[in-house]
């Protein structure tokens, strides 16, 4: 179904990922394009730093469900294969654990962990068939049904198949996905290997909802991908393909207002009460500068675009909205380049306190974990072009709360002190469980980031790493929609709205996008973004 104006001139606000795809699929349909981005490089959270040899991806580091990826690039007519040096991890990652000598190496095949949870507990294995068919399940119906909906429409709930499943569905959303791993498995090891992509999803095994057990088969089924040079790679790739369509990308440009107009008499009856004219925005040298738009789609964080940009008679989410909503985990990021080899760690390495339960209540209420569980990517171990020949690159991740009084980080230990006594904590954890001693006299480049980076630099809510945690009313329709209630032509994109959080989100957000647009209410996949009018219209009113 196409629009009933076509081509639309449309402004995306924000240059990360769900910005720069939401960008190329409305300029492949037809559309006239313009991104704004604030900082001075495209992507977002998905960026990049160096220094002395270093090159760190500053943001996601896991590419999962690359069906989703696949899809979007058959959109724009080309595939992953095309775009990106895709390297398949094996083993995917390993696990340390507080307290236990032996690591967990998760591989690329199924029968390999089934094998390795029955090592670790008799009859795991077992119960790991059946939790991964479970989960293969689950992940196909929200495929078809929930992740490539709006929700505008009953349909999606309405299936035959969904209908069918009720019972099911109902068990697993009102369970918790740390109940639903417990009665399955005993070992605490093999529990918090299942448990752990609820950080992910912004949350804690206790407080995500047991569909999502549904991650698991994207790990221990289809096993872990890399996309060689860094995920910088699939930010140039976006952003190639965006301008190729005829988008225009601009950095270096602040919005500072989204602008409407009344809606006029003789409008269809609706609750909107103004439509969207344009924005303003601040360029590089500080002048201020306005675009017309008859659609602006803002891909950035929505309690800033809706609280910062927007009058409070024209807000859907309002600041009081917010007060009652869960803004998910802050972090502490970690960029070390280090002297010599470091094969203790694999390309992913998880590092889980014994105390869960501790780890995530400190960190949801509001205390830093002390030991805190953390994320340890070495991605030269698989890329040489991340590090001098020899020496390696880590990024760390760890988990603290969404609080903007922990302080920024900093260069060489400049940073805030709260934000530089996490990354001692955790690079002094490292170097013990992993056997690495004298780590820290290894760092030669160091730099740190914390929760009031995010806050400064991607205007995200509460300082939070993700967005808004996949809690049960933060998941499927009870989150954020991706159109405005109060003002027409106005829509949303990005980990703050349906679907959520993560890259394969991002990009089935911007389709999102595309099918509002369209006027296209069905609960799957576009097949072809056929242009909406003749391309050569483009730039029309």
């Amino acid at each position: 179904m196409t629009t009933d104006r076509c081509p639309r001139r449309v402004v995306v606000v924000g240059g990360g990922v769900a910005g720069l795809a939401t960008a190329a699929l409305l300029a492949a349909d037809g559309h006239d394009v313009e991104l704004l981005e604030r900082g001075d490089q495209l992507g977002g959270r998905a960026g990049s730093w160096e220094r002395d040899g270093f090159r760190f991806d500053t943001g996601p580091s896991w590419y999962l469900m690359p069906d989703v990826f696949e899809h979007f690039f058959s959109l724009l007519g080309t595939s992953a294969g095309e775009q990106l040096d895709l390297r398949t991890l094996d083993p995917g990652y390993r696990v340390f654990h507080e307290g236990a000598a032996d690591v967990l190496d998760v591989r690329q095949e199924r029968a390999a962990n089934v094998a390795l949870f029955e090592s670790v507990e008799p009859g795991a294995g077992a119960a790991l068939e059946r939790y991964l068919d479970s989960a293969r399940e689950a992940y196909d119906l929200a495929v078809e049904h929930f992740l490539y909906t709006s929700f505008e429409s009953p349909r999606s709930l309405l299936a035959p198949d969904v209908l069918r499943r009720a019972p099911r569905l109902g068990e697993l959303l009102l369970r918790s996905l740390e109940s639903f791993v417990a009665r399955r498995f005993t070992d605490r090891r093999l529990r918090q290997v299942l448990g752990y992509p609820a950080v992910f999803l912004g949350s804690s095994p206790a407080k995500v909802p047991a569909l999502y057990h549904l991650m698991s088969s994207m790990d221990l089924d289809d096993g872990v991908l890399y996309p060689q040079g860094g995920f910088t790679t699939l930010v140039d790739s976006l952003a190639g393909l965006a301008r190729a369509a005829g988008a225009r990308l601009t950095t270096g440009a602040d919005v500072t207002a989204v602008e409407t107009r009344p809606r006029g008499g003789g409008v269809r009856v609706s609750r909107r009460r103004a439509e969207v004219t344009g924005v303003t925005y601040r360029d590089a040298a500080g002048e201020r500068r306005v675009v017309e738009a008859d659609v602006v789609v803002g891909a950035c964080d929505l309690h800033h675009l809706e609280t910062r940009l927007l009058p409070v008679d024209l807000q859907t989410y309002p600041e009081s909205w917010w007060h009652r909503r869960d803004p998910g985990p802050g972090a502490v990021l970690v960029h070390l380049g280090v002297r010599g080899e470091l094969p203790e760690l694999l390309h992913h390495s998880l590092f889980f306190t014994a105390d869960w339960t501790r780890n995530f209540g400190d960190i949801f209420s509001g205390r830093v974990p002390d030991p805190a569980s953390a994320y340890v990517c070495r991605p030269s171990a698989t890329d040489p072009s991340v590090a001098p020949g020899g020496d390696e690159n880590l990024f760390f991740l760890v988990p603290v709360p969404a609080d903007v009084q922990l302080g920024r980080g900093g260069v060489d230990g400049a940073g805030d002190p709260a934000v530089e006594a996490v990354a001692d904590a955790a690079i002094a954890q490292v170097a013990e469980w992993a056997g690495v001693p004298g780590l820290a006299e290894r760092v030669v480049v160091r730099r740190t980031v914390g929760p009031g980076d995010f806050a400064a630099d991607l205007n995200a809510w509460s300082g939070g790493v993700l967005g808004p945690g996949h809690t049960l009313t933060q998941s499927a329709f009870f989150r954020a929609g991706n159109r405005s209630a109060k003002v027409e032509g106005l829509y949303y994109a990005g980990s703050s709205t349906i679907p959520g959080i993560g890259l394969p989100m991002c990009l089935i957000s911007a389709e999102l996008a595309l099918k509002r647009l369209r006027g296209d209410r069905s609960t799957g996949r576009v097949d072809t973004p056929l242009a909406a009018c003749d391309g050569s219209a483009r730039g029309g009113a």
